[in-house]
């Protein structure tokens, strides 16, 4: 499927120069050459093994963070590495190296290839063929792009505007980060890839007070540019997102509590789609048959009109890769088609295993682990439905305009999540915010409940990390406004 949010993307880097730029970075100062890699995985291949692979990175990674008018912290680090990994069957050996040597790629591959029986046979490396991948993002580092004054100027420009929004706006936090990826995979099927990724993101939070009662907003956003992407109208937006949400809060009352129906927002709401449905359409879980949605292909899993697709293809976005982390071109992966489950997300060995296509989701938090399939950029297309008749169409319910955290269990499907803002809706009209608002629920019974969808359809601004087996990865999320009958909401009883 072609993603219906497809960008054209205004510096193309193509797979051959993202190639060479890997190869100078990561192969070239330790004197590696493809051979060698070549040579590594035909040493590993005299066990039997199903698949192996080499994955080589190095990080540039900064973080600097204001409050109460000053840069309390800043950090910088670089680190760089190779993992080593055999697989035969389903059993997966791995090693790893902060040195990337000829020896210690030696050594790594010596104590993987063990995985598999020795067969005693000469194997020869296919001849290495670089896939055909997306040019979605700048290969220049985005670390580089704006020197350390200006950094601290943006922070404190930040703080100041925020203050000057209200009186009652007390304290402001900000932070930005930015990171400069180059990756490179070897595979044993010939496959030979790089990625330079950047990443970049501002975070704001701010604490209002009023009447001795204090309550906090935050916004932010990024994506896969340098820090230019933050002109001054982003930084305004967010800026004015944080303080209108803490003034809101500020006005709150206890939320009711019961079933109701619940309408979710547009964009970062798709967080709970992300938690309570994405992760249960990952391939791991599937195979496995630990999740809600194991065997179900071809189903009915959602109302009619629900589409949910993983897009890694999206230009600039967070969640967006050229390539994964087994060197698999990315692609729009569709999920659930019109409530029909349609096939899950899955990385090169899960989708041996149950014989079904790979769809470019192996990602790995570092070369230090191991790949799985993991989300992108996961959404639901929009609908038919004005938003505003959505939120008019409520009796008595919650309106739920932004999200905190939130827990999943993959093998029931029920999940619990927090609201940081949200409102309450009686016959048509909003009547007041609410705090403490959390949405429980069952994701695949969800899925059947919603009963409209808006036009509206909206991404997150480029804020999002999640976490499987302690692994964390940049994805994004999105959504229209839903109207979802049914749910359970926690409060307090008024």
């Amino acid at each position: 499927m072609n993603s219906p949010l497809a960008l054209e993307n205004p510096l193309q880097l193509s797979r051959a120069d993202a190639l060479k730029i890997a190869k100078d970075i990561l192969l070239a100062p330790a004197g590696i050459t493809e051979q060698d890699l070549q040579k590594t995985l035909s040493h590993m291949h005299q066990h039997h093994l199903d698949d192996a692979d080499l994955y080589f990175q190095r990080t540039h990674n900064e973080a600097w963070s204001l409050e109460e008018g000053i840069v309390k912290s800043g950090s910088f680090s670089i680190d760089q590495g190779v993992g080593v990994r055999a697989v035969s069957h389903d059993k997966t050996a791995f090693a790893y190296s902060d040195e990337i040597s000829a020896t210690a790629l030696k050594n790594a591959a010596e104590a993987t290839r063990v995985i598999g029986p020795n067969n005693n046979k000469t194997y020869i490396s296919p001849k290495w063929a670089t896939p055909a991948t997306h040019a979605l993002y700048q290969s220049l580092n985005p670390l580089d792009s704006l020197d350390a004054k200006a950094k601290i100027a943006l922070l404190e420009d930040i703080e100041r505007k925020a203050k000057a929004k209200d009186p009652r706006i007390v304290q402001v936090m900000a932070g930005l980060a930015g990171e400069f990826d180059v990756v490179l995979v070897a595979r044993a099927n010939g496959v030979l890839a790089a990625d330079i990724r950047p990443l970049v993101r501002v975070s704001i939070t701010v604490i209002a007070e009023q009447n001795g009662r204090r309550e906090v907003g935050s916004s932010g956003g990024g994506g896969r540019f340098d820090y230019h992407f933050f002109v001054t109208e982003k930084i305004d937006h967010w800026i004015n997102e944080a303080v209108r949400s803490a003034l809101v809060n500020l006005e709150s009352r206890p939320a009711p509590a019961g079933p109701m129906t619940v309408v979710l927002g547009p964009g970062w709401p798709g967080v709970l789609l992300h938690e309570a449905i994405g992760h249960g359409l990952e391939g791991d879980f599937n195979r496995k048959g630990s999740s809600a949605f194991s065997g179900k292909i071809g189903q009915r899993v959602a109302a009619k009109g629900v589409t949910v697709v993983d897009d890694g293809t999206i230009a600039g976005r967070r969640g967006s890769l050229s390539v994964d982390d087994e060197g698999n071109p990315t692609q729009c992966t569709t999920l659930i088609e019109d409530g029909i489950l349609k096939g899950y997300i899955q990385d090169s060995l899960n989708a041996r295993l149950m014989k079904m296509p790979v769809t470019g989701n192996a990602r790995r938090e570092s070369y230090a682990s191991l790949p799985m399939p993991r989300m992108t950029n996961t959404y639901m297309l929009g609908g038919k439905d004005d938003p505003n008749e959505i939120v008019a169409s409520i009796k008595k319910g919650l309106y739920a305009v932004n999200f905190g955290g939130g827990q999943v269990d993959i093998t029931s499907g029920k999940f619990v999540f927090s609201a940081s803002e949200a409102y309450w809706v009686e016959n048509g009209k909003i009547q007041y915010p609410v705090k403490g608002a959390t949405i429980i629920g069952n994701g695949p019974e969800s899925l059947k409940d919603i009963s409209m969808i808006g036009n509206d359809m909206g991404l997150d601004s480029g804020i999002g990390v999640c976490g499987k087996d302690g692994q964390s990865v940049p994805v994004g999320v999105g959504q229209p406004t839903l109207r979802i009958d049914n749910m359970t909401v926690g409060g307090t009883t008024q």
